[in-house]
């Protein structure tokens, strides 16, 4: 267990924690999620194929379900540790702020008001990766860990409705991986970095008690389909070389993110 050699993470997650809503897009009503962001890449039929080729969550009582459920009870010797508090900082995934959690892995420090065309493609690509979660969701119901343990404590504000939402498959990871992605097109030279860092997003949720590891998978698989899908609409192209246009700027300044060694250390604990 990590204490407090790490505490620039502790004093960064709070901050972004404060700084935002306190809980994922999924938990949140459908009117807070569409307002003032753009559509996706994707039409409705496409965002309804690729939910419709995500298999189910697994059967209650089933040996994957099982290990599962065991696992996460590990994951509470996490609480209150420096991976916890980036879990709380991972809670927030939603553009411009969830993108500096991709500061580290890129080796700069993205400025929202010097990137807009980066904000406005993740902001796209979070509406395709959220309606295709929520779209998988309302097939089939499975309780989050916290909701199966009601006495649970998660690493964000959760309301009473967040708490009993569901669980598969894990929206944040979807949405982590499909910025990967997103990141590793932008740069190449970055592409294991940045991969690594939504993986460890998806990780988070099952440290906050939000998800079960099936869930994370799936949703990481589901972040897959949706960035492929929506890399080939031409709409993508030209925001995805906007982009990377401004991204080239930020790095020939040369500025960095403070707290990437805390981080790095943050990221080192063993998850059980």
């Amino acid at each position: 267990m990590i204490r407090r050699p790490a505490l620039a993470t502790a004093v960064a997650a709070a901050l972004l924690l404060g700084a935002c809503a306190g809980t994922p897009a999924a938990l949140r009503p459908e009117a807070a999620r569409a307002a003032s962001a753009p559509s996706g890449y994707l039409e409705a039929a496409a965002i309804e194929t690729l939910a419709a080729a995500l298999p189910p969550p697994p059967a209650p009582g089933s040996a994957v379900d099982q290990a599962d459920k065991a696992r996460s009870t590990r994951m509470a010797a996490l609480e209150n540790t420096d991976r916890w508090l980036l879990a709380a900082a991972h809670a927030e995934l939603r553009p411009p702020l969830a993108l500096q959690h991709f500061n580290c892995p890129l080796g700069l420090r993205l400025e929202p008001q010097e990137t807009p065309s980066l904000t406005r493609l993740m902001q796209r690509l979070f509406h395709d990766a959220d309606s295709a979660a929520e779209a998988v969701k309302a097939r089939a119901f499975r309780p989050r860990p916290v909701g199966d343990d009601p006495g649970r404590q998660a690493c964000q504000r959760l309301t009473e409705a967040g708490r009993r939402s569901a669980s598969y498959p894990s929206g944040s990871a979807t949405v982590a991986v499909v910025y990967g992605e997103a990141f590793a097109a932008l740069d190449p030279s970055r592409a294991a970095e940045v991969r690594r860092m939504a993986h460890e997003i998806g990780r988070s949720r099952l440290v906050c008690a939000m998800h079960y590891p099936s869930d994370v998978a799936a949703g990481e698989d589901l972040g897959r389909a949706v960035f492929a899908a929506a890399a080939e609409r031409t709409a993508f192209a030209a925001d995805l070389a906007a982009a990377r246009a401004e991204l080239r700027a930020l790095r020939g300044r040369g500025a960095t993110a403070p707290g990437c060694a805390s981080e790095a250390l943050a990221l080192a604990t063993p998850l059980p």
